[in-house]
């Protein structure tokens, strides 16, 4: 089979015929650079569906996209995320090359903490551990004890030995998993520009809308957001609760692409859209994933002691499965 018609099935019924056959020649040279490079494409749940569907090769959330970056063959590794996780993939595969697409896709959440902010931490607070979540920089995550995502997070504060855990930098997700410990955790003001926008509010009139709705968020929203939910998970955790139990409408609280992508292989129901956009994650096209393939630019590099730090605290949350 050709790359055209590759093209044109993976993403055939998702984007419009006249805007595939527009794409399919630049789909067609990343293809053809992937494997003169022997690279892969990793793509967040968050991409836009002609990257996700149309030339990436491995898909997921921040844990799923660790551990395969982790296992993959390949010796270019294309992020098609946000900075911290053109930096985990590097940590964890620190042999390959790992490219991302734009320098400037960041996260509002990432740039909330600093290590030094971490060092006061544990000076107010000794002898407590320091659970990071993924969404940081490699410098806080060497500073930490322990990295979690946010389908992980409750099980990682759990695998602790501690009564008293200070959890960075993601004040509501620390606030949802405080709901499931028995632990004390010690919360960060951070939060995601994305997420901290739902209200609980905005729910409720949906529910007003389109009675018998499902409601699923991501526990970066706000306590009321969380409150006003049929189910609370991560992304991944999301996919998989709408391809169980196959809502007949739901909404997403969550970056609006997720919801474009999951509707793909969910066609038994109806998807809402509150549309509250990443401007970090949409800075990834595929031009530049073209570009960063072409002339190998944008390579991430995480200087050997930061990496070296980063990678114990990723391992150890990658060792509980």
């Amino acid at each position: 089979m050709t790359t055209a018609l590759t093209t044109t099935d993976r993403l055939a019924g998702i984007l419009p015929d006249i805007e595939v056959a527009a794409l399919t020649p630049l789909i067609e040279e990343i293809e053809v650079l992937k494997r003169q490079r022997n690279a892969v494409v990793l793509a967040h749940n968050y991409m836009t569906p002609d990257i996700y569907h149309g030339v990436s090769d491995l898909t997921g959330d921040s844990l799923a996209l660790a551990r395969l970056a982790a296992e993959t063959d390949a010796d270019v590794i294309v992020m098609a995320g946000v900075h911290f996780m053109a930096e985990t993939a590097k940590i964890v595969s620190p042999d390959k090359t790992v490219l991302i697409p734009n320098l400037e896709a960041g996260c509002s959440l990432a740039a909330s903490i600093t290590p030094e902010d971490i060092a006061t931490l544990r000076e107010r607070y000794p002898g407590a551990p320091v659970v990071t979540y993924v969404n940081t920089s490699a410098a806080v995550k060497a500073a930490s004890d322990i990295t979690c995502t946010s389908g992980n997070a409750v099980q990682v504060v759990e695998s602790l030995d501690a009564d008293r855990v200070i959890f960075i930098p993601d004040q509501y997700l620390g606030r949802w998993v405080a709901g499931q410990t028995d632990k004390e955790i010690i919360l960060w003001q951070g939060s995601c520009e994305v997420h901290e926008r739902f209200t609980g509010d905005e729910l409720r009139e949906y529910r007003e809308l389109y009675p018998g709705i499902q409601i699923i968020a991501h526990p970066e929203c706000p306590t009321d957001v969380l409150e006003e939910a049929d189910y609370v998970g991560s992304t991944s955790g999301m996919l998989n609760w709408v391809r169980t139990e196959v809502p007949e409408r739901v909404v997403m609280v969550t970056e609006c692409s997720m919801s474009d992508n999951v509707a793909v292989g969910s066609p038994e129901t109806e998807f809402i859209r509150p549309c509250n956009l990443c401007p970090y994650m949409k800075l990834i096209t595929l031009e530049g994933i073209r570009d960063a393939l072409r002339d190998m630019k944008h390579e991430v590099i995480v200087p050997d002691d930061i990496a070296e730090g980063a990678r114990l605290a990723v391992n150890r949350m990658l060792a509980l499965g």
